[in-house]
């Protein structure tokens, strides 16, 4: 997507930037998690006797995840500060260096910047230092639905819909179960954007590890996007990187 904003900007499309990487990256960081999964597959090669240069993915990750998702990590601060009376992102930012800056290695302080998104925060994970800009990550994390919008989705008379937000009860629908004397239940609005993403993290590696792993690897055959015509040294590159000639050897 980053790519295909160089494209709009190089020929003068009018758009509307975004910025994918400081509002999806402590998100993504998360996802290293499954590499985990490749630390099994190097396992397989040892027990096989195939060679192989060993490369160690846990203690890489390990570190940088806890300083994500454990309790008083980055993300549950986070939530914390989205039920907090007039928590702003500096309240959150300087939380957040209260408690990681100068006690965790994986969290660093960016040098001055004038650019026009200067980060706040650095976080090192498998690939290197990360800068981050926390701008409107409190709101974006809220993520406030219309509730309005909500009742009348609801109340749709295509099937698949009303499914997809049965499990989100409205302000309207709790008021009405509480004076009919019922079980109060948790209200869609209260689940976080970052709080769903752990949810769905967490079943998701629920499921890999309850299954016997199989990777699909695509080959892009040239870069001009262009059928019929075959890169050799691009797909040969590929090949490599992805461990596709180890498994043939």
């Amino acid at each position: 997507l980053s790519t295909l904003e160089e494209e709009y900007k190089a020929e003068q499309i009018e758009w509307t930037f975004v910025d994918f990487g400081m509002d999806l990256q402590a998100c993504l960081d998360l996802l290293e998690k499954p590499l985990g999964i490749l630390s099994t597959l190097e396992e397989e090669y040892k027990a096989e006797q195939i060679e192989w240069t060993f490369v160690d993915f846990g203690m890489d990750l390990q570190a940088c995840l806890d300083l994500l998702e454990k309790p008083l990590g980055i993300l549950s601060t986070l939530e914390e500060e989205c039920i907090v009376p007039k928590a702003t992102d500096k309240t959150f930012i300087e939380k957040l260096c209260a408690k990681h800056l100068g006690k965790n290695p994986k969290f660093g302080k960016p040098k001055a910047s004038k650019k026009k998104y200067p980060a706040h925060f650095e976080l090192g994970h498998y690939a290197g230092p990360v800068a981050y800009n926390i701008t409107g990550w409190l709101e974006k994390n809220k993520d406030p639905v219309n509730e309005t919008a909500v009742m009348v989705l609801k109340r749709s008379k295509v099937p698949l819909v009303p499914t997809i937000w049965k499990e989100y009860t409205t302000q309207e629908e709790q008021a009405g179960e509480k004076q009919a004397g019922g079980k109060k239940k948790k209200g869609g609005s209260f689940q976080t954007v970052s709080a769903i993403h752990r949810g769905q993290l967490s079943e998701l590696m629920t499921n890999l590890h309850a299954t016997y792993p199989h990777f699909v690897r695509c080959i892009i055959p040239n870069e001009i996007k262009t059928g019929g015509i075959i890169d050799g040294p691009l797909v040969y590159n590929q090949l490599t990187c992805n461990g596709v000639l180890e498994g043939i050897r």
